[in-house]
């Protein structure tokens, strides 16, 4: 059997379902999902296996036209994944019409000839088949593609069809990551992913794009102790989970732009930050197999967004 291995790139309009898609082909949650607006930041890998090849699939933040230097740095980002990836696949829900946001994307996809081209209409579970059918139709006449394939993420429906339709695009080659690896993130970036994902749950207007998260310590006890901090808003969660694996304690950062902010997050009398922590916590577990004292602080980082030196230290 030949052997293939490359990169595809999930690209569209937000809320696509591109993080969504790249969970279900890797079968792990690798990227945070939310109906929030940009709610990816940065390129994030997950590893597909199969006995015909290897599939990186790198999730991109969302095409847009940006208001903020976040915002051109992540299309920057954007531009510079899809320089180097061999199968642009671009996405777009079955339940939307396909309109500007969507043509506006289409056409940058000429800057990239290097990059074979795919269209992956998502959501097909949301929309009657005729009208699948429909949205077929439209993405045909916006540009010609290498494969069109309608699918649904929810219930896996032609999942394998769009795995096997992009590894038959690839190069040949062996597999670019050992068989164990499901996403080249760090533990660290993975748990702020999953505290920023808990934060953006339930938040309202502006606040969605000011929130950052950094984690500053995961630190193994040898064995469980006392789950309480004086002082802490978090309050741990008694999980039999890994127990006889003892307890490990997350120390993380909230990071939002304004005072005003700050109290919205946290919440009256720490309600908001316990119900954060207690949602965040049982991804958290599963990630490092263990149970979780999770500590959460919010800080201020004024302007955040637009200040190239916050900028760096929150990671952008």
């Amino acid at each position: 059997m030949t052997m293939r291995s490359g990169f595809v790139s999930f690209v569209g309009r937000p809320n696509a379902g591109k993080s969504t898609l790249t969970n279900a082909l890797v079968g792990e949650k690798v990227a945070i999902t939310s109906d929030k607006p940009q709610t990816t930041r940065r390129a994030i890998r997950g590893i597909l296996h199969r006995p015909d090849g290897q599939l990186v699939i790198v999730d991109t933040p969302g095409i847009h036209r940006p208001r903020t230097l976040l915002g051109e740095r992540l299309n920057d980002l954007v531009e510079a994944t899809l320089s180097d990836v061999d199968v642009i696949a671009f996405c777009v829900p079955a339940d939307e019409k396909v309109g500007p946001g969507d043509r506006f994307i289409v056409e940058q996809l000429e800057q990239y000839p290097r990059a074979k081209k795919v269209a992956i209409v998502t959501k097909t579970d949301k929309v009657p088949r005729p009208r699948v059918a429909e949205q077929l139709l439209a993405v045909s006449e916006l540009r010609e593609w290498d494969e069109i394939v309608p699918v649904s993420a929810l219930t896996e429906e032609q999942l394998d069809v769009l795995a096997a339709a992009l590894v038959a695009l690839m190069p040949e080659g062996p597999a670019l990551y050992p068989e164990e690896a499901v996403t080249d993130e760090s533990v660290e970036d993975r748990i702020a992913e999953l505290v920023r994902e808990a934060a953006l749950a339930g938040a309202l207007e502006e606040l969605p794009h000011s929130i950052a998260v950094t984690v500053d310590e995961i630190a193994e006890r040898e064995r469980p102790g006392s789950l309480s901090e004086p002082g802490s808003l978090s309050e741990p969660q008694a999980s039999r989970r890994g127990e006889s694996k003892g307890i490990t304690d997350v120390y993380a950062n909230i990071w939002v732009e304004r005072d005003s902010q700050k109290g919205i997050i946290i919440g009256k009398g720490g309600s908001r930050l316990k119900e954060i922590g207690a949602s965040a916590r049982p991804g958290i577990e599963a990630l490092l197999g263990t149970r979780v004292f999770l500590s959460l602080r919010v800080k201020l980082a004024k302007e955040w967004q637009r200040d190239p030196k916050q900028l760096g230290r929150l990671g952008f």
